[in-house]
């Protein structure tokens, strides 16, 4: 751990070196792991967030193990968005973010949030997952995955959950050697995992304190002395013999240990099992190393693999992306689970690969519920359009892609089209009678994203609503949903 500390300060330096020179836009990460033991979810999530922090990060990922997946609730998870899930967006969507894409796998619940200003920038978006219980076939534990394409990096998130107790160790790298190998995605850029610019790996990892006594470990723990414990941590001692370990960095554990808790308090374990704390919850991350590997660089190659190795080189030297991790941290303010959560701020440094969305979009003159309305969008890049192409009419202030009011078909409900600009009708019929701050969202079906969002603009109370003396109790369910 004290190596790994001098190579944190090491690559800080580095960082604040190179941002002098033209390297790009900084995008502030924040990333929670937390084992909820199947709390139901706290009234306040505010310190967990930052939310009162003067910098807003640009990004959220939220990856979350043992959440409550009883029979009846997962069905109903199944339909409706989890109390968890519904917890996140409406705490976020208010302060202009958006929940880009999500993944469940029984308990083990991966969210990603980005501002609403990139998110016409975020594509190639997946989501997978793998199993690891008993046979591999029950997905108490296992993992869960997000991959996506920044401003042109691909990015791959993975939230684990591996096995349990002491002994085993070496089953856990298994498991995450299981889950990278099998894990993979439709992509010729980023086939597995380890393809990505970017890995985050994270989530209740299960490692342990080994040797040492429960005595000396809480001792330790009481004088804040952790880095007497970090020789035995079982991940540290488990990097010295995994080359494939070693690819992965981790911030200092300048923090007590996140596991095991009383419920309700930040007592460590008094029961009768009188469990060791250990640092079980942790978050790593792997830039992917420049070049090819050795492997790949032999004489009698294929000539396409080194092609697109030389394509990918070029691309990692023409837009270079690097990270910074600013904070590495357990709060110990929540108490619901036996775990505290643990959060990981991030600073990326990238160059844009490209700074302009694939469509522009706009409302057409002034709307209300009383006219027919008018959407203009040109496309500002090629990009595979369909005839399921869709756009979208949101609220200021909306949770996901889906929390739409109302939505036209680009194609079905075109008026008129030429090279540089496409009109598309909407009904006043789906216009919200009692109006509000609106935007306008082109969602492609192909690449399966949002690829352009409009400016702000108000939509304006139906005055033929309001001359009927209408009120909210007699309007339409898209109305209740605008004026709620």
């Amino acid at each position: 751990m004290e190596e790994t500390e001098e190579q944190s300060n090491a690559q800080k330096s580095d960082f604040s070196v190179k941002k002098g020179h033209d390297e790009g836009e900084s995008l502030r990460l924040h990333m929670v792991t937390w084992n909820v033991a199947t709390a139901n979810p706290p009234d306040d999530i505010t310190s967990l967030l930052h939310l009162n922090s003067p910098k807003s990060p640009d990004l959220y990922v939220i990856g979350l193990q043992e959440v409550y997946s009883g029979p009846v609730r997962f069905m109903l998870d199944m339909t409706f968005d989890d109390q968890w899930s519904q917890l996140f967006m409406t705490t976020l969507a208010p302060r202009g973010y958006l929940k880009v894409s999500s993944i469940r796998m029984q308990g083990l619940l991966l969210l990603l949030f980005s501002k609403l200003e990139h998110v016409p920038f975020i594509k190639d978006i997946q989501a997978t997952y793998t199993r690891t219980g008993v046979l591999h076939y029950w997905g108490n534990k296992g993992a869960v995955s997000i991959r996506l394409s920044l401003y042109g990096h691909m990015l791959c998130f993975l939230n684990c959950h591996l096995a349990a107790h002491m002994k085993y160790a070496t089953e856990r790298v298994d498991e995450f050697e299981y889950i990278l190998d099998t894990q993979t995605f439709e992509s010729d850029k980023a086939l597995r995992v380890l393809d990505h610019r970017l890995v985050f790996w994270f989530g209740d990892l299960n490692f342990r304190i080994q040797d040492h006594g429960m005595h000396f470990v809480r001792s330790c723990i009481n004088n804040q002395t952790y880095n007497l414990l970090w020789s035995k941590d079982q991940l540290t001692m488990m990097k010295k013999n995994e080359p494939m370990l070693q690819e992965f960095e981790e911030g200092p554990l300048d923090f007590q240990p996140t596991y095991k808790f009383d419920l309700n308090s930040d007592t460590y374990d008094s029961s009768g099992k009188k469990r060791k704390p250990a640092w079980t919850d942790r978050i790593l991350w792997r830039l992917q190393p420049e070049g090819p590997p050795p492997a790949e660089k032999d004489e009698d190659e294929d000539p396409g693999l080194a092609e697109k190795n030389a394509t990918q080189q070029e691309e990692v030297e023409e837009y270079p992306l690097k990270i910074r991790q600013d904070s590495y941290t357990s709060n110990m303010e929540y108490s619901i689970s036996d775990h505290k959560p643990v959060i990981g701020l991030f600073t990326l440094q990238l160059r844009k690969m490209y700074e302009t969305p694939l469509v522009s979009l706009q409302a057409e003159g002034d709307w209300s519920a009383d006219i027919d309305a008018m959407v203009l969008y040109s496309p500002l890049q090629p990009f595979p359009s369909s005839a399921w192409d869709w756009i979208g009419l949101y609220k200021v202030g909306f949770t996901s892609v889906s929390d739409y009011i109302t939505y036209t078909w680009v194609k079905d409900d075109e008026v008129s089209c030429n090279e540089e600009l496409t009109q598309v009708y909407v009904s006043k019929e789906e216009i919200p009678v009692l109006g509000g701050d609106c935007v306008l969202c082109y969602y492609s079906s192909t690449l399966q994203c949002i690829i352009g969002i409009s400016e702000p603009f108000k939509v304006h109370e139906s005055k033929v609503a309001i001359e009927e003396g209408l009120v909210p109790e007699n309007i339409n369910g898209l109305d209740k949903t605008t004026a709620s």
